[in-house]
């Protein structure tokens, strides 16, 4: 049998939310979540959580939220 994977979690919108959830039930060990930014959402455009978000603070998951991907910074902390 194969080690369980650590994975690294990329989404941001309400479609990612069951594979996050599948992810969060198997046997891998999901270490982290990268979402976007915060950014204004809905008719008041008032600045909330992405789904994403909401679910891996809900989960204790190490969160970030760069700017942009390509960033040193992300991949040393991916690291």
């Amino acid at each position: 049998m194969v080690d369980p994977l650590r994975i690294v979690f990329l989404g941001t919108p309400l479609f990612a939310i069951p594979t996050l959830r599948a992810l969060l039930a198997s046997r891998h060990q999901v270490c982290g979540v990268v979402t976007q930014p915060d950014r204004p959402r809905g008719r008041g455009q008032q600045v909330s959580d992405s789904p994403v978000k909401a679910l891996a603070v809900e989960r204790g998951l190490s969160l970030l939220q760069p700017g942009r991907l390509r960033n040193t910074a992300v991949a040393a902390t991916l690291r």
